[in-house]
Parts: C-alpha cells; structure tokens; sequence
C-alpha cells in the first residue's frame, strides 16, 4: 500500500512556482554502525540536520516550496521539519511504505510536482546554481540538467561523459570504471513529462533506468566546480563535519 500525505499548506497543483523534490527516503545501511537511530538525511551535521542544509541552500536560491520524498523513519522527518514555517519554506510530504527507487518516489509524488522541478538527492550536497541550471535548461529546450562534479575516482559513483556543448553522451555504472572524471552530482532540473511516463506503483531508478534513455532526446550537463560531499559513508559524514558546516555557518556571517 502506497501512501501520499499532504500537509495542510500542500502547493495547489495550478501552482506554476518551481518546486523542489528532495529523496530522503533511503535506509543508509552503510551508515548504520555509526547512525542507527535516524534517517540517513537526518545525520548531524554541526549540530543540525544534514536535510536542513540542504533546504537552507535551497531557500537562498529563491526556491519556497520543497516536498520532501520520505520513507525509513519518516516520522522523525515530518516532526522536525513539519509544514517548514520556521525555515520560511512551505514542506510538504510524499510518503513511501516501501522503497521504490528515486524514479518511483519521484512517480508517486507527481500531483505535488511543478514542471519543470528540481530534484535533489537528500545524502549529498553540491554547490551549484539554480540561475545557470535554468539558463541551459532553456537555451537547450532540455528535458533535463543535471549537475555534474569532476571527482578524482569515479568507481563509487558511476561517470557521465558530455560533449563540448553540454549535451549527456554516455552513462557509466559504477564500479564499472576508474580514474578520474565526472560524476552525476544527484540534483536535477526535470520536465514533468518525464515523471508522467513512468509507471506507478512499480520500484524505478532514475540514475539506472531513465536517464540512460534520455541520451539520444535531450539531457545535458552542468559541471559544478564546488564542494562536493556525499554523506553516504561514515568518513564522508566525519567530513561534513568540519568542511560543510564551517561552510554554512560562514555563509551566515
């Protein structure tokens, strides 16, 4: 059984205001020897929550309306972030029962969708820009862009390769390849469209599944030169600790 919660202040579908789709849903079995009692979105970082920063950089691109793709623990997301008031967001909320991949979540939270949306991964953050993301996504009549980093081993991450003009050649699994190279950085700017085909109910990936199918429609690239990090295992939120918070907080200054 699949279930969808809305918020009272849940956006109004005519609404025409981009919106941001987080994935904070996952299980972080990886993280489980040093974060067993939280959500893998929800590791402290500094003393806040890793998705709270996440929503804060979100927020000072000009971006109101977030819904937030949950599942593991899910409860203690909605409890803390509730309908977003006190971090000048309106949150609401897309709840999986059982996962269903980033593609699947982003399908069963498509009424809450604006067109095009932003989609974030909620276990990594990058330094990227919401102006030039839309400004490609428009000179290119793209279905999507994607924000790509440039990472001295790519085998834990899986390559993207794009041609001089930005446009997406080729996906490489992970652990397929070695070396350095590109990475897909795991924030989007997606058309609706892509969302609507995609069957319900069904567990889809959007990394293993959808974009690979783009290639020869129109995905395109944009390489962030920034900080990187992906929460994902226990040294890179040991990381986080010193590298991304120093970050937040001198941003508040």
């Amino acid at each position: 059984l699949l279930r969808m919660i809305h918020s009272s202040n849940a956006p109004d579908e005519q609404d025409l205001r981009l919106r941001a789709f987080v994935l904070c849903g996952g299980l972080g079995t990886r993280l489980r020897p040093v974060l067993s009692d939280r959500p893998k979105s929800m590791a402290p970082v500094g003393g806040v929550p890793f998705l709270q920063l996440l929503l804060e950089d979100l927020k000072a691109q000009g971006i109101g309306e977030v819904i937030l793709g949950t599942g593991y623990m899910a409860d203690q997301v909605q409890a803390f972030f509730r309908r977003g008031e006190e971090f000048g967001l309106r949150v609401c909320y897309s709840r999986e029962d059982e996962p269903l991949g980033s593609g699947g979540a982003l399908k069963l939270a498509e009424p809450l969708l604006s067109d095009p949306v932003v989609v974030l991964n909620g276990d990594s953050y990058v330094e990227w820009s919401l102006a030039a993301t839309r400004d490609l996504f428009a000179q290119k009549d793209a279905s999507v862009v994607m924000i790509l980093q440039s990472v001295p081993d790519v085998a834990r991450y899986g390559s993207v390769w794009i041609d001089a003009g930005g446009r997406v050649g080729e996906f490489v699994d992970k652990g397929t390849r070695a070396g350095a190279g590109l990475i897909n950085a795991g924030v989007y700017l997606v058309r609706k469209e892509i969302v609507t085909a995609l069957p319900a109910g069904g567990v889809v990936s959007l990394e293993r599944e959808v974009f690979p199918r783009l290639l020869r429609d129109k995905a395109y690239g944009l390489i962030s030169k920034g900080l990187f990090i992906d929460i994902g295992v226990p040294a890179d939120l040991e990381r986080a600790q010193t590298v991304l918070f120093a970050k937040a907080r001198a941003n508040e200054r």
